[in-house]
C-alpha cells in the first residue's frame, strides 16, 4: 500500500473521499493516518452517512406530472436542503412507508401496469442502497404505515381486486421478516398513520358503505407491546382522499387530505384530538416525515409544494420544494419512527 498516493491508487488526479454524507465513497485502500486525516476534515464516509439519526427523510415522489415515477428525494432538516436519493426498483404509486434510524421500508403498492403488488423496497440510509425487502402478505395499495424502532405496522388498504381489507402486516427490521399483526377495526383504505415508541395511531380513512365510498372519522390505536388494536379518539373531519401524518414522541399531526388545508393534532397522553395549524394550500394524497422538532409535509396534488410544521408553537411555513411534482407518494425519516430522536 502506498502512503504517498491517497487510497493507494496511483492516479493523475488524487482520490478524495466524498463523505461524510449519504452515498459518500472512499475507493481504494487507506492507511489509518489517512482515514484520521479525512475524518478530521469531515470528508470520510461514516456508517450513518455522516448524519445522525433524525437528520433527514426520504420522500418517494410516486406520481409526477401524471406519470408513475421511481424518483426519491432526500430532505435534510438542517438547512432545509432537498436532493435526489437513490430511486426505487420500479415506478409505483399509492404507497406507504415506515422505518427506523437505519432503513426505510417502502411498500410500492400500485405499479405501471395498474396492478396492486406485494413488492417492498428497503432503503438503507448508509450508502443510499435500495434493494428488495420481504414482500407484503398480499398485493395491496392505498394503505398506511407507522412503527417504532424494531417493527413497522402496515395497514394494507385495498387488495388486488380493490376490496378493502382489515389486514395489517408487521415488518421486523432486524430480520427483514413479514408477519401478521392485529387487524384493523373495520375494512378500509386511503388512511394515514403515525405514532410514538409505544403506540401507532391509524386514521381509518375510507370504508365501503351501501355500495359507495364513505370517509369516516374512526381511528385505531395499535399498541406494539402485545400487538393489540383498540379504539383511539376520532378525528373531527373525515374524507375520502388520503392525507398524510407524522409526529414526535408526544403528538401526531394529521393532514386530513381531500382537497382541504385542515390538520389535526393528536396528543398521545390522554388520547386528545384538537385542531392544528392549517397547511398553506389544499392537500390530497400527500406524504410526511419528520424529526423531534419539525414535520415535513409533501402536499401532493401534483405539486412540488412542501410545508414545514414546527411542533413547538404549532407553526406552519414553507419548506424546500421537491425536485418534481408528486402525488400518491410516501416518506420515512432516519429517526426512530414516531419519536424521531
Amino acid at each position: 500500500m502506498s502512503r504517498t498516493y491517497p487510497g493507494g491508487l496511483i492516479t493523475k488526479t488524487p482520490v478524495v473521499p466524498s463523505g461524510p454524507y449519504v452515498c459518500g465513497t472512499a475507493p481504494g485502500i487507506w492507511t489509518i493516518d489517512q482515514v484520521l486525516t479525512w475524518q478530521k476534515a469531515g470528508l470520510w464516509p461514516s456508517a450513518t452517512g455522516g448524519q445522525a439519526p433524525g437528520t433527514f427523510a426520504i420522500f418517494a415522489l410516486a406520481t409526477s406530472g401524471g406519470v408513475l415515477s421511481a424518483t426519491k428525494n432526500k430532505y435534510t432538516y438542517s438547512g432545509d436542503i432537498n436532493a435526489l436519493a437513490t430511486s426505487a426498483t420500479q415506478p409505483s404509486n399509492y404507497q406507504s412507508a415506515a422505518g427506523n434510524s437505519t432503513r426505510g421500508i417502502f411498500a410500492l403498492a400500485y405499479n405501471a401496469c395498474s396492478v396492486a403488488i406485494a413488492t417492498r423496497n428497503k432503503h438503507t440510509y448508509s450508502g443510499c442502497v435500495v434493494a428488495s425487502a420481504t414482500s407484503a402478505s398480499t398485493g395491496n395499495w392505498q394503505g398506511s404505515a407507522t412503527g417504532n424502532s424494531t417493527r413497522g405496522i402496515f395497514a394494507l388498504g385495498l387488495n388486488a381486486s380493490s376490496v378493502p381489507l382489515t389486514t395489517r402486516d408487521i415488518y421486523t427490521y432486524s430480520s427483514d421478516t413479514n408477519g401478521t399483526a392485529a387487524a384493523a377495526s373495520v375494512a378500509s383504505y386511503s388512511g394515514v398513520a403515525t405514532g410514538n415508541s409505544t403506540v401507532g395511531i391509524f386514521s381509518i380513512g375510507t370504508i365501503i358503505c351501501c355500495c359507495s365510498a364513505t370517509g369516516v372519522t374512526t381511528r385505531d390505536k395499535y399498541t406494539y407491546s402485545g400487538c393489540t388494536s383498540g379504539s383511539a379518539t376520532s378525528s373531527v373531519a373525515s374524507g375520502v382522499g388520503k392525507g398524510a401524518a407524522t409526529g414526535n414522541s408526544t403528538v401526531g399531526i394529521f393532514a386530513i387530505g381531500v382537497n382541504t388545508t385542515t390538520r389535526e393534532k393528536y396528543t398521545y397522553s390522554g388520547d386528545v384530538n384538537a385542531s392544528a395549524t392549517a397547511s398553506s394550500v389544499n392537500s390530497n394524497f400527500g406524504a410526511a416525515a419528520g424529526n423531534s422538532t419539525v414535520g415535513i409535509f409533501a402536499i401532493g396534488q401534483n405539486l412540488t409544494t412542501r410545508n414545514k410544521y414546527t411542533y413547538s408553537g404549532d407553526v406552519n411555513a414553507s419548506a424546500t420544494a421537491s425536485s418534481a411534482s408528486t402525488n400518491f407518494g410516501s416518506a420515512a425519516s432516519n429517526g426512530t419512527t414516531g419519536v424521531n430522536i
